[in-house]
């Protein structure tokens, strides 16, 4: 999950794994093996979650321009106060 996710400490994909499972959003396994194993999967709220996530992310990759051109029209009427 690490490599997937890129440039995070252990500590802190640890804490935030908790928090999520705390949440009813991702399911912890551990597997009682040497090395220890422990597998991570979404819940039904976690779907439910994720889908309403990627919903937003992709109405931002849509609509990002119109954010911009907003920003630049806010940013040029307070220059010209």
């Amino acid at each position: 999950m690490r490599r997937a996710i890129g440039r995070v400490s252990e500590k802190m994909l640890t804490q935030t794994l908790q928090t999520l499972e705390r949440d009813g959003l991702v399911h912890r396994d551990a597997k009682p093996v040497i090395p220890p194993r422990v597998d991570y999967s979404l819940t039904d709220l976690g779907r439910e979650v994720a889908e309403q996530v990627r919903a937003l992310a992709a109405w931002t990759e849509e609509r990002m321009d119109d954010v911009m051109k907003a920003r630049e029209a806010y940013d040029r009427s307070r220059a010209e106060a």
